[in-house]
């Protein structure tokens, strides 16, 4: 998938594979989470915890759902775990945005070019009026 490329249509497979990831982020707690590992690398839940309001359960909870879109992991460290943040999902749904956005602009020129050209007619026709 090719941001350069507006003409290009968006891969159905890889849109498919990008939609777990936008639909994790689409909760609040989980975009500040990985605003977080992002920030601050990676973090134990208890850290995680700090700060957020948020119960060490409920962030347990949205870290597995991050885990499930592929955008974290997790590893043990002595009686924690630690948690990371994994870019690459990211970086895939930024290049279907890219996309997308590429293909929106273009529509757009399109319809503003077809508007010009229009209002140019109606000028030229009230003129020969």
């Amino acid at each position: 998938m090719s941001p350069e490329r507006p003409d290009a249509a968006p891969d159905p497979y890889q849109l498919a594979r990008t939609a777990p990831v936008f639909a994790a982020l689409g909760d609040e707690t989980r975009l500040r989470l990985v605003t977080r590992l992002s920030a601050e690398g990676p973090l134990s839940i208890a850290r995680l915890t700090v700060g957020g309001g948020v119960t060490r359960q409920a962030v347990t909870k949205h870290l597995h759902v991050l885990a499930q879109a592929g955008l974290a992991h997790s590893a043990p460290l002595g009686r924690e775990r630690i948690w990371e943040l994994e870019p690459q999902p990211l970086l895939t749904a930024r290049e279907c945005l890219s996309l997308i956005s590429a293909q929106w602009d273009e529509a757009l020129g399109r319809l503003k070019q077809l508007v010009e050209e229009q209002e140019a007619a109606d000028s030229t026709n009230r003129r020969r009026r």
